[in-house]
């Protein structure tokens, strides 16, 4: 489990490209039964900028009415946890943001790391497919497109 895993995502515009990042992705991965979950509070991303940091919570993700992206799935590849390098995995799952929740596909690296599991992985996903609208930044208006990634290090759920 994880309470301060690392996710980020990449917008772009001709000329500009940013990041939004947040150190407080919380998550699990079950490897009995192939299943993970991770979830963010979308108010802890930082842009690096105060005003666009306001604007994204307040005007397109409406983090007031939708507070959190989730993932919940299943690892569809098989994982070994005796092998000490790091694999390639597949997950299939829900993704919500915005109050939507679409079928996903996200491919990752997932390696045993001293006290737990190391996760890297990332994604792209549509704006539009989100209901979110694109934000315009002066005669720019921002890719549909955005790329997601995440990073964590899980160690064992504590009872």
């Amino acid at each position: 489990m994880t309470e301060n895993g690392y996710a980020e995502f990449e917008s772009r515009a001709p000329l500009l490209t940013f990041k939004g990042t947040s150190g407080h992705l919380t998550g699990l991965i079950d490897l009995d039964k192939n299943l993970i979950d991770f979830y963010l509070d979308l108010n802890t991303i930082d842009t690096g900028i105060r005003l666009r940091n306001r604007h994204m919570r307040d005007s397109y993700l409406e983090t007031d009415t939708y507070p959190y992206a989730e993932f919940t799935g299943t690892i569809v590849t098989p994982f070994d946890p005796d092998d000490p390098l790091p694999q390639i995995v597949t997950a299939d799952g829900k993704f919500r943001l915005h109050g939507v929740e679409r079928e996903i596909r996200v491919e990752g690296t997932l390696a045993v790391v001293a006290g737990g599991l190391s996760l890297n992985a990332s994604w792209t996903l549509m704006l539009e497919d989100y209901n979110i609208d694109r934000p315009r930044v002066v005669f720019y208006e921002l890719a549909d497109e955005q790329i997601v990634s995440i990073r964590a290090l899980l160690g064992p759920r504590e009872e």
